[in-house]
């Protein structure tokens, strides 16, 4: 529940965010940050996805800030409402109101900004969640990936999909991004960021690996993250992650993916608690 937020500004002061977060108190601090190197309310705010993380402060944003995000995260948004609250439950939300995005695309949207365009491209199939949208800066070369990027955490794939997620590390290999603000962690450049991209693909291919060979013995998905507890990636933060990750494997295996199938953070949470050996934090 703490994840990163961005702001573009062009020449003439209009600013842009990228995502809101998830208590007022934190949204309140951005605003005030932006405002700093911004003239007037934001123009818009584009959700990278559904996520309350992602979305829950657009409800701090003034009448006149469009809400901008892909069509589905409309639909997600409204239909989980605010069940976070009720799953994760440390934090002071303050004074929350759910606002859905009000303007909403299928696959490729620009806005043209005083100086220089911004794409949001949606990358085509459910890889984070059903409803990803990158930000992009073709003139800058800037990334702003939501979480199709964690740096330092491990990527949670549970309501998209692990075939999905790689193809979107691969778009965004294409892209050849400078810089790259991930949804979660540090802020990278130049020769980090391919660095960052591959890493991610490898825990995913791991993940792959090991709910194979895991389902093939009849393991439960819990049992499969036990069993592998001691990996590579058992010091990147976010580990209970794993076992959440390796359902959704389970279910690619089970199903295929051609057609994605719902899994819900509720359902797997009485799991993601146990691979972490209790309750699991949350600094909001």
């Amino acid at each position: 529940m703490v994840n990163n937020c961005g702001v573009v500004v062009d020449g003439a002061g209009t600013a842009v965010l990228v995502d809101t977060t998830s208590t007022e108190r934190r949204n309140r601090a951005v605003l005030a940050e932006v405002a700093k190197v911004s003239q007037g309310a934001p123009r818009a705010v584009v959700n990278t996805h559904h996520h309350p993380d992602h979305t829950y402060g657009n409800g701090f944003l003034p009448p006149e800030t469009l809400v901008i995000g892909h069509d589905r995260c409309r639909d997600e948004v409204l239909a989980a409402g605010l069940e976070a609250t009720k799953v994760i439950t440390a934090p002071d939300y303050g004074d929350l109101s759910l606002r859905p995005p009000e303007l909403t695309f299928a696959d490729r949207m620009t806005l043209h900004l005083a100086d220089f365009p911004v794409d949001l491209v949606h990358v085509g199939q459910p890889a984070h969640t059903t409803n990803d949208v990158l930000v992009w800066l073709p003139e800058q070369r800037v990334l702003f990936t939501g979480d199709l990027a964690f740096n330092g955490g491990q990527p949670f794939v549970l309501e998209g999909s692990i075939a999905g997620f790689r193809a979107a590390i691969e778009l965004m290999q294409s892209l050849a991004p400078a810089v790259l603000a991930p949804g979660h962690g540090p802020v990278c450049r130049d020769e980090d960021v391919p660095l960052l991209l591959s890493r991610m693909d490898s825990y995913l291919a791991f993940v792959q690996e090991v709910a194979a060979t895991s389902y093939a013995a009849g393991l439960t998905p819990l049992e499969a993250a036990q069993k592998n507890r001691d990996n590579p990636y058992r010091d990147w933060a976010e580990t209970e992650r794993f076992v959440g990750n390796l359902h959704r494997a389970y279910t690619e295996l089970e199903h295929g993916t051609s057609g994605w199938r719902r899994l819900t953070v509720p359902g797997v949470w009485p799991d993601m608690v146990a691979f972490h050996g209790g309750p699991i934090a949350c600094h909001a």
